[in-house]
């Protein structure tokens, strides 16, 4: 045992000399410049700088993406005091991926055993030995909104997210390889995300640890959460693609499957196999061409498709596809091959995406049938049937069809549209003339750039598909390959509608579907960071149901318990059936919710309501009496609820029962409005101030004087006192039309809405005053 344990702990000693020659090209002060008594603020500025000076989209330097991940990945170590300190002791930056200290210094004890990992030697967290078929796989942010997103329209992806100082990433890898080159060749998508150096792009994708496989299809991510073996990760690819991609064909259904073209708008393929189940490669191919053509499989072995095998005479040994167009009596093309390839199948659809004479149904298709010219050498006609539907125009079609068969070419195609479902590119081309009215007919058109504008000729008669409309149409094609000049009519067509889009409740439907398989899938599995937003939103939501209920239910049995009504209710009760006339008059402005906060002015609130209010602020007092009190009070409130929105007016009554000399005060400074006689005239007790409302700014040491509606008087006063002196004149004779018995109550604050209007806008008469008088 002794040379064995020499062995061992020779083995040891060299140990750290390896790893050290193998991670000490790697300083990760010195990437970012900073010393290694560094601060972290200092660190994090050194990166900024870095990172935005040889970021690959900014910097077109070839070596900016390498240089791009050092300083990512230094960052990583210097940002983290536990990487940091590892690296300042052993000069690497030790395990994160749940490799515990305690297990990393199991490779230098050697007194009770020898823990030997055989990945060491291999040195994988070296990003410059990285194991180099991941490498075209490499995602960046950019890269995956830009590119990868939109095409996984047309295939499934398979994610991988990866770091460095992960064992179990390297545990994986085997698998990794042989199932990514394996889905590659069927025609799915493959990339590999490094979450030390695209964290942004990591975070986007939901990954929150490594190694994490992910799918990709339809902008849609689905997590992988089986065991990593290349069954689970096929069946995983596989699950992702829709179900209902490939019909299976059998002898009963095969005649309904092909003739569905004239509904879909699609050719229809049928590919012919031994095996039982649709192969993978099928599915990936129908899922990249769904859009252009419609998919069938038969299964040669199964009883029940031995008529469709000796109809289209087919090699049951050798895989065979079809594509079946206008015609489902001959197939339109064939190929056979021992092994089918992606290569062999793409270029073999590619050629047949469309029928021989397609319907317009889109403006998608109306642009890949008849793309626009690009030069004169690259001019590409659409010859268009305009029709209708249903067996009257039938005849016309068979010999448009006929006529398009025998004489297709690349720079020629032939295209129908029915005229019915598409009645504005109809007009602009028929100009809505009345020989076509209820018939066919043909334009050839040549589309000038894509907002619309087009070049065309249209026959002169209608199409019936006769021998003289076959000669007339082929002599107009040979006349137009000499002289494109030809198309001398010109006009501007709209965007095609879209006959085949699902109705907005289907589409509605099919995504509140795809959001509750989401939710379901991520509640039974460990992504719960990203529940965490819709655990909140639901708790939030029934908490504040539950507290809603709760607080109705005691408001609800306050409100019906038996107590004695107080004073102020009494009162209340009182007010609203005296003035149950005023209310259904202007019940239309009675505030809905809310109320006007109206508190009474004192010789306690007098310095802080008024002598002492902030600049810019006012105080709305309305004056009335203690008989006058509610029925003021409430049409005060009605008239200047729409003003409470702003923070600069405050509303308050005064007491002219207590402060009558207060008021007479103010009102001597308005000579001009209101001229006050002396106490010694026998009718100053009479006189009635109750209604008037006085807009005091205690800043400025003044105010604007709103006096009441006189019956009668359509223009109001808004604030006006020129007829002040005829009214006290009038009260001093005692007419009975100015007393306050005569005078309505429910008027005198009439129009005071448009006062305070005018109080706003700044254009009120202002009476200023000395300094304001004491409230007592």
């Amino acid at each position: 045992m002794e040379p064995r344990r020499a062995a061992c702990l020779l083995l040891l000693l060299l140990l750290p000399p390896l790893a050290a020659a193998a991670l000490g090209e790697f300083d990760p002060y010195r990437v970012l410049g900073v010393g290694r008594s560094s601060s972290q603020a200092d660190i994090k500025k050194a990166y900024k700088r870095l990172a935005r000076e040889w970021h690959p989209d900014k910097n077109k330097d070839p070596g900016a993406e390498d240089k791009f991940i050092q300083i990512s990945k230094a960052y990583e170590i210097l940002s983290n005091e536990e990487k940091r300190a590892n690296f300042d002791r052993y000069g690497d930056a030790g395990e994160s991926q749940g490799f515990s200290q305690q297990q990393h210094r199991q490779f230098h004890r050697f007194h009770d055993g020898f823990y030997f990992d055989e990945s060491f030697f291999h040195f994988p967290f070296n990003s410059e030995r990285r194991d180099t078929s991941d490498e075209k796989y490499l995602l960046h942010f950019s890269h995956y909104i830009n590119e990868i997103v939109p095409d996984s329209f047309k295939k499934p992806y398979l994610i991988k997210i990866t770091s460095d100082w992960c064992f179990s990433c390297i545990h994986i890898e085997p698998v990794w390889k042989e199932v990514a080159q394996e889905l590659e060749a069927l025609g799915a998508g493959i990339g590999v995300v490094h979450a030390g150096y695209e964290r942004r792009l990591a975070h986007h994708l939901g990954a929150h640890s490594t190694p994490t496989l992910l799918g990709l299809i339809n902008g849609k991510i689905t997590f992988f959460h089986n065991a990593v073996v290349r069954e689970n990760l096929r069946q995983f690819v596989e699950n992702l693609l829709p179900a209902n991609l490939v019909e299976k064909i059998t002898d009963k259904n095969y005649i309904r499957f092909l003739s569905d073209w004239r509904k879909d708008n699609k050719p229809h393929v049928l590919l012919f196999d031994h095996m039982p189940v649709v192969p993978l490669l099928y599915k990936l191919t129908a899922f990249a061409y769904r859009d252009y053509l419609s998919f069938g499989y038969v299964y040669v072995g199964l009883r029940g498709t031995e008529e469709l095998s000796s109809q289209y005479n087919i090699n049951v040994y050798t895989p065979t596809m079809m594509i079946f167009k206008e015609h489902i009596d001959r197939p339109a093309d064939v190929v056979q091959a021992r092994e089918m390839k992606k290569q062999l199948i793409d270029d073999f659809l590619s050629q047949n995406k469309f029928l021989m004479v397609a319907r317009l149904t889109s403006q998608r298709v109306f642009q890949e049938l008849c793309p626009v010219k690009k030069s004169h050498r690259q001019r590409k006609h659409c010859v268009v049937l305009l029709t209708g539907e249903g067996e009257k125009f039938a005849e016309a079609y068979e010999a448009f069809l006929t006529f398009a068969v025998a004489n297709t070419k690349d720079t020629l195609k032939f295209v129908h549209i029915y005229s019915e479902r598409q009645p504005e590119f109809a007009d602009a081309l028929l100009m809505d003339e009345e020989k076509y009215h209820g018939r066919s007919a043909v334009v050839i058109l040549e589309r000038r750039n894509n907002a619309g504008k087009i070049a065309y000729k249209a026959l002169e008669e209608a199409w019936q598909g006769s021998k003289e409309d076959n000669f007339i149409l082929l002599d107009l094609l040979d006349q137009l390959r000499t002289d494109p000049g030809l198309l001398s009519s010109e006009t501007v067509v709209a965007d095609l509608n879209d006959e085949l889009a699902p109705m907005f409740l289907i589409r509605w439907f099919y995504s509140t579907l795809d959001y509750i398989s989401d939710c379901w899938d991520s509640l039974f599995h460990s992504n719960w960071r990203e529940m965490m937003p819709l655990l909140s939103l639901l708790f939030s939501a029934l908490f504040i149901l539950f507290g809603t209920v709760i607080v109705q239910a005691f408001s609800d049995s306050s409100d019906t318990r038996d107590a004695p009504p107080s004073g102020k209710e009494e009162t209340a009760a009182k007010t609203e059936k005296n003035d149950a006339s005023f209310s259904k008059e202007s019940n239309s402005r009675i505030p809905k919710k809310g109320f006007v906060e109206v508190t009474e002015l004192t010789d306690i609130n007098y310095t802080s309501n008024l002598v002492r209010l902030r600049p810019g602020h006012m105080n709305v007092v309305l004056i009335l009496s203690n008989s006058t009190k509610t029925p003021l009070l409430q049409k005060f409130a009605l008239e200047v609820y729409t003003f409470t929105g702003s923070s600069s007016l405050h509303f308050s009554f005064l007491s002219l029962d207590k402060h009558r000399e207060w008021l007479e005060y103010l009102l001597e400074f308005a000579q001009d409005a209101a001229p006050i006689p002396n106490q010694y005239d026998k009718h100053f007790l009479e006189r009635d101030y109750t209604g008037y409302v006085l807009a005091l700014n205690g800043h400025k040491k003044y105010f604007c004087l709103f006096k009441p509606h006189r019956s009668g008087d359509e223009g109001g006063t808004l604030g006006s006192c020129k007829d002040y002196d005829t009214l006290q004149h009038a009260e001093a004779r005692g007419k009975s039309s100015c007393s306050p018995g005569s005078r309505s109550i429910k008027n005198k604050l009439h129009k005071l809405s448009f006062w305070m209007e005018r109080l706003l806008e700044g254009s009120l008469q202002r009476f200023y005053i000395p300094s304001w008088p004491a409230l007592d």
